[in-house]
């Protein structure tokens, strides 16, 4: 699994030396970092749940492909061509 949180760190790390740079007033400066660490904690979240999120439906994908595999199709379809060469007789249940 790829961890995106040292790339979401860098990002907001660059965003607090910008501000550090050039937000002269103090007070300014600590409610944009503490805004920027709002941000990177939210973003930190939403990354997470959503690789959760895509890895669970990507094994579920996983499961109804292997079951679809199972399937027997030329059984089906030979059930299918005994209809249609015969539509009056109903066949038994086998």
């Amino acid at each position: 699994m790829v961890n995106f949180n040292d790339a979401i760190d860098t990002i907001q790390a660059s965003k607090k030396q910008g501000i550090n740079k050039f937000v002269q007033n103090k007070t300014i400066a600590g409610a944009m970092n503490t805004f920027i660490d709002a941000q990177s904690d939210y973003t930190k979240l939403a990354v997470n749940s959503g690789s959760e999120a895509f890895t669970a439906v990507t094994k579920e994908m996983a499961k109804v492909t292997a079951e679809f595999t199972k399937f027997d199709f030329v059984k089906f379809g030979e059930g299918i061509a005994a209809v249609y060469r015969n539509p009056y007789q109903t066949q038994s249940p086998q």
